[in-house]
Parts: structure tokens; sequence; C-alpha cells
């Protein structure tokens, strides 16, 4: 559980996530089945190997007294010819509740409470409606594959990068068709064994196919004074040693590294094509907060700190120990773009040259609410799927429903709230999140998800985080680009 005290984060710790009462929004649609025996062998494989290696994985799916026996669970999306292959490999023993090849004893099946508290937990983890589960036992059941790729710990980006690569609003949707294309690359490359290059290739041709054949619509997205710039960057995702043509090579060649290199190669192009393409916020804000500065883009801060008792950090990659250290924090108002304004504006006045920090296991906070001369602001909050953020309103993450911009990322960047009100956000009091996974909740969430405004992330300078101590000082932030998405209106100071 955690260790950051209400105090400190101006926020009441909650206690254990519990199963939810209702099924989510986003869990109603009914996934489609294996279209293919390809896919059908990948996601056996995939799905009996990671019963059989992940005791966290056949827990989700309460297979626990299966589990002890040595017997593995399977579904009917594989054939029984894929799976008999597969476990021979593994020198497992076949088991399949839906078929009549095996049936536990009735002393090894849960008893009637345990079962529908395993139902309510598989509302929250697996993609499927239950009624539209109990209906497909006959017919066939969902990819099992598709059901753990669709859960919460694969949703949610875990990392910066693709974080705010899926934030960029979808100006031509060309751009993120092919993004999403090769998204799922990244998924088909944790599959452990017997990776499937076929599919892969058929996602990068498709989005070759999408680049080639909408070029003039993608560059016509572009404004006029970006037009030299974009053309550049087209033509490196398409033909460049980075783009997608390599890319293609490297999945020929069934090279795994080499994919996963020229992948984020490509997928770092396109973002910053969308990001040329992107000039504004695509929404406009409710009246009651137009009065109020607001980023209408990406702005990079740069923060630097120093140990308070003069020590040093250590930098793994730097010459020896450092009297100070570099924080990179990239600010999203696509997402966020009244709390990244009022963040910036606060930059821009010096308010957090000088600051002192507090430190906890899973936060660095800044201590200088007291001082703060920024505006309280209601929390704003983005949830993925939708067209606008919310606000004054946190999410429920048990749901189903999830931030753009998730606060269990190492670095995340968040304002804490306002100590008079959990509808808003602190005025100036920010913290830096130190997500780890062996603290998190089901699906490998944050048991805080959804109830800060998080606005950027700590790209460069990570490795300071884990040696910033309670006293340590921002010695100065700075504004180092995006100032021209700072937007004042004429009544905000």
């Amino acid at each position: 559980m955690w260790t950051i005290s209400a105090a400190m984060l101006q926020f009441p710790m909650p206690g254990p996530v519990a199963p939810s009462s209702s099924v989510s929004r986003s869990l109603r649609q009914q996934r489609p089945l294996a279209g293919s025996l390809q896919t059908e062998a990948v996601n056996c494989r995939y799905m009996l190997g990671k019963f059989h290696s992940t005791e966290g994985i056949s827990l989700q799916f309460g297979r626990r007294a299966e589990r002890t026996r040595g017997l593995v669970p399977c579904f009917p999306c594989c054939s029984s010819a894929l799976v008999e292959e597969t476990c021979k490999e593994k020198n497992l023993t076949h088991y399949c509740k839906w078929s009549n090849q095996r049936r536990l004893p009735l002393k090894y099946m849960l008893g009637g409470r345990a079962v529908a508290i395993i139902l309510a937990i598989v509302q929250t983890i697996i993609p499927v409606h239950l009624n539209g589960v109990f209906a497909s036992f006959n017919d066939g059941f969902i990819s099992p594959a598709e059901a753990v790729l669709n859960s919460p710990n694969t949703k949610v980006p875990r990392s910066a990068e693709v974080a705010l690569r899926r934030a960029i609003p979808a100006v031509n949707p060309t751009m993120k068709t092919i993004q999403e294309s090769l998204e799922d690359i990244f998924y088909l490359l944790r599959i452990p064994q017997r990776k499937p290059y076929g599919s892969m290739e058929g996602d990068v041709k498709k989005a070759l196919k999408f680049a080639k054949d909408e070029k003039p619509s993608i560059l016509a997205a572009l404004p006029a004074s970006q037009q030299e710039q974009g053309e550049k960057i087209y033509a490196a995702l398409t033909d460049g040693p980075g783009g997608l043509a390599a890319l293609l090579d490297s999945i020929s060649a069934k090279d795994p590294d080499k994919i996963s290199m020229k992948l984020a190669s490509s997928l770092d192009t396109v973002a910053r094509l969308e990001l040329l393409q992107a000039t504004g916020l695509p929404f406009l804000l409710p009246a009651d907060y137009q009065q109020y500065p607001r980023l209408t883009g990406r702005a990079t801060i740069e923060l630097i700190v120093e140990k308070g008792d003069g020590s040093t950090f250590t930098v793994p990659t730097g010459g020896g120990p450092q009297k100070s250290g570099k924080l990179e924090v990239i600010l999203d108002g696509y997402s966020a773009p009244l709390t990244t304004g009022n963040f910036a504006n606060l930059v821009l006045k010096g308010a957090y040259d000088g600051v002192k920090l507090r430190s906890t296991e899973q936060a660095i906070l800044s201590d200088n609410e007291l001082n703060s001369n920024g505006t309280s602001l209601p929390i704003e909050i983005l949830p993925a799927g939708e067209f606008q953020p919310l606000y004054r309103t946190t999410l429920n993450v048990q749901d189903g429903e999830l931030p753009v911009l998730p606060l269990s990322v190492y670095g995340a960047v968040a304002m804490a709230h306002n100590p008079s009100s959990e509808d808003f956000s602190a005025s100036s009091q920010f913290f830096i999140y130190l997500y780890d996974k062996r603290s998190a909740g089901l699906g490998g969430l944050s048991f805080d998800e959804g109830q800060f405004s998080v606005f950027g992330y700590v790209v460069s300078g990570k490795e300071l985080l884990s040696q910033l101590r309670t006293g340590d000082i921002i010695r100065s932030a700075k504004l180092t680009s995006g100032a021209d998405r700072l937007i004042f209106p004429s009544n905000s100071s």
C-alpha cells in the first residue's frame, strides 16, 4: 500500500481496489474471434506459455486449482490439433474446460462464492460483456491473446514516449491509422514463441500503402510554414533508414532486436509529422475557463536540481559526480491545456526557482504551495477515446475509464489536489510520480490512476529522480521551447 501521506499529496489514500459492481462502459463490445488458423496457433501458443510461466496471468483468469494439478487450460478458439501439438512441445497436460477431452473432478472446481468473485474480477480485466461470454460458450470464445492484450496492463502506455505519442490529436486520420498499425507490432513482439512475422509484415505493408496513397492529404494537413520540413519527415518515414521500408527489411530478416529498433524509429517519425500537423487544440475550452492561460500544444521545461546537503548526483553516463542535475519535462497541452498553461506561466514568473522538494517512496513533491501565485484550476483529465478533457471530475478505472496521460508511468508529472477541494488542483504544487509496478493494483495500474491532473512527463534525467531527497532544491526552472503555444487571454495576468 501507499506510504505517501495524505498531507503531502493533499489526497486521502485509498484502500485496496475492489472488484467493480457494474460492467465497464468500455468493456461492452464483444471482441471478434480469431480470424485464421495462423492467428489461432499464435494465440494458443502464447496463452499456453503465459499460463505455464506466469502465475499472475493464470490467477487473473481464475485457474489456480487447475494450475496446481499441472494442467494447462486452453480455449476453443484454438483447434484441438494445435493445442495437442503445443502441449507436446512444452511437455504439458492438455485440458480444455469447454470440450470433452478432460474435466477436472468436482472437488477441484471453485465454489459458487469464489466463482462470483472471479467473475467480478474478470469484468475488470477482460474487455467482454459477461452476457456475451456465456452466450459464446457454444459458439466459440474470444481470442485469449486478445483478452490479455486488451487488459489495463497493456492498454495503458508504459512509457512517456508512448503516452505522449498517443496524445497527439488526430488532425489527419491516415496518420493515426499508420500509427495504430505500427503499434500493433509491439504487441506481436511480446509473443514469446514463433513470432508472427507474417502479421507484422502485413501491418507494415498496410501502413506503407496508406502513407503513399494518402501522401497529398498528409502533406495538405501541414501548415504552409511547415511544408518543407514536413516533406522531409514524410520522406524519412517512407524511404529513410529508420522508416517503413527499412522496417520491412528487418521483418524479412526475422530479427526481433532490429525490428524493435526500426519500429521505434518509424513511430518517432510518425509522431514528429503529427506534431507538425497539430497546430492547436481540436476543441474549444468551456466558457467558464476562457479567462485562464492555456497551452495549445507541446512545451519543454528544464529543471535544474541540486542537493540540499551539498552532496552530488551520480550520473551513469556522465563524467563522475555532479553538483547539479537537469530534468527535462515535456508538457502536453493537447490533453491538459489549462493545467499546462498555468504551470508554464508560473515557470516564466520564476515561481519554482529555489523551491525545495519533499521526497516519499512514491513521489517527489514541490514544497511551495503556501507561497503560490498561481491559479487553483479544476481537475483536468482527458479520458482515452474522448474528444476533450473532463473538468472537476476523476475517472473510475474499475469501470474501464483510462486517461490519455496515465499516472502509471515512471516520471509522470501531475498537480497535487487543492487542500480545500478535491475537485480542484493545487495552484502551484506539483509532484513527479515514481511509479513502481510492485506497488500497483489490478492490471498494473496505480491505485491513484485517474485521480490527478497529469500534464506531462520527465523525458530526460529520469536517473536523477531516485536520488532526490527531502530538502533538495529546484535551483531554476526554464521554458526552453513552446512559448509560442502559450496563450494569455486579455484579462489574464
